[in-house]
């Protein structure tokens, strides 16, 4: 076991005490000891990226879907909280421990008005996130989810919808970056792709995690649809965290085309209440062309969803 696995499995695959019930069990005061932290500089070090010279710029966006708190009279208040890290922190949270530590709040009381609580409440997380990970922290809380139209996403073409999946053959399940290979693009600022076809594996669990991928690529030269499915398939039986897998997917692309404006967002099911959507650009101009970032980025707006998720 590796030093990720040994971090990642305090609570991961693990019962407290031999106890299946102590792992969820009714808490009255907040429990930051909970929280794992994992430094991401262990994962990136296979893909050669240093943690003080970043290829990319992003974040990594969460959203909570069962926080749940008390008003001073013992009313549960419940909704989805948001959350926004930088990828430039030291660590990533791992999401099981996230998970136990949110569930900590459920039968502690905060003081005030139902607005004032909420705001206490979304603000002590803050503060022992952002702690906890060495970083700022963001944090918004929602009662009503808002269903975002999926037109969001239209720009971004399916590359299951580009092929005729059924005369090819996909048949490599561990990443093979020999797989993709280039073209010339004929309009630059055209290639906007995406995939259902992100399946990837819990490292410590096995657990598979499913998501959507979506790319965006300006430059002359680009990755042939076919090959860049075959690409995204062959993560299928990798073990990796979310923002690992998003991570490996930029490198990739960025080494293969090293003049190109590159894009990767990872946007995965939830999985214990808790989805994550990992996002790396490596130009700030993504910010202004992609609606779906500006509305998961924006912590006003509940979360945009895939038809997925």
């Amino acid at each position: 076991m590796d030093e990720i696995d040994k971090i990642a499995s305090k609570h991961l695959g693990k019962k407290p005490d031999g106890d299946p019930a102590n792992q969820y069990r009714s808490q009255f005061e907040i429990d930051e000891k909970l929280l794992v932290r994992i430094p991401r500089s262990l994962n990136r070090e296979q893909d050669k990226i240093k943690n003080e010279n970043l290829p990319f710029f992003g974040w990594d966006v969460w959203h909570a879907f069962e926080f749940s708190f008390l008003l001073s009279n013992s009313y549960p208040v419940t909704g989805l909280l948001k959350i926004i890290y930088p990828c430039e922190s030291h660590y990533i949270m791992e999401s099981k421990s996230l998970k136990l530590f949110l569930n900590s709040f459920n039968f502690v009381k905060f003081e005030g008005d139902y607005e004032s609580a909420k705001m206490k409440a979304t603000n002590k997380v803050i503060e022992i996130l952002s702690n906890f990970l060495n970083t700022e922290v963001n944090a918004s809380f929602h009662e009503k989810s808002i269903q975002e139209q999926n037109n969001i996403f239209g720009g971004y073409i399916p590359l299951e919808d580009s092929i005729d999946l059924e005369k090819e053959n996909f048949d490599i399940f561990k990443q093979d970056t020999s797989l993709l290979q280039t073209e010339r693009c004929l309009e630059p600022n055209d290639f906007q792709v995406s995939s259902r076809s992100l399946r990837s594996n819990c490292r410590v669990t096995n657990q598979p995690d499913w998501g959507d991928i979506y790319i965006k690529i300006v430059g002359s030269q680009v990755p042939s649809k076919l090959s860049l499915l075959k690409y995204i398939i062959s993560m299928r039986q990798e073990n990796h965290f979310h923002e690992e897998i998003c991570e490996h997917v930029f490198k990739t692309l960025s080494d293969l085309l090293p003049r190109s404006k590159v894009l990767v967002a990872c946007l995965y099911t939830r999985r214990g209440g808790i989805d994550i959507n990992p996002i790396r650009i490596n130009h700030k101009s993504f910010l202004n062309e992609a609606s779906f970032l500006n509305s998961l980025l924006d912590l006003k707006i509940p979360f945009s969803k895939t038809f997925r998720q």
